[in-house]
């Protein structure tokens, strides 16, 4: 995998860590989903986790030159 697509691996696993920490704070804060919340809360954690392994892969990575 080229530097580019680790980037992009950690861009996309960014974004979903971010969707999933809107969801757990918007459940809870309403009652019938409070116990949603902290499953959310982990799954985007854990999306946060996987996004720095990408960036820190692609901080050891050449970067790529356009030939």
């Amino acid at each position: 995998m080229t530097r580019e697509q680790r980037l992009t691996m950690a861009d996309a696993a960014v974004t979903r860590a971010a969707s999933l920490a809107r969801d757990a704070q918007k459940a809870a804060e309403h009652n019938d989903f409070r116990h949603k919340a902290a499953p959310l809360a982990a799954a985007g954690a854990l999306w946060a986790e996987v996004a720095k392994a990408h960036a820190a892969i692609a901080a050891v990575l050449p970067e790529t030159t356009e030939a």
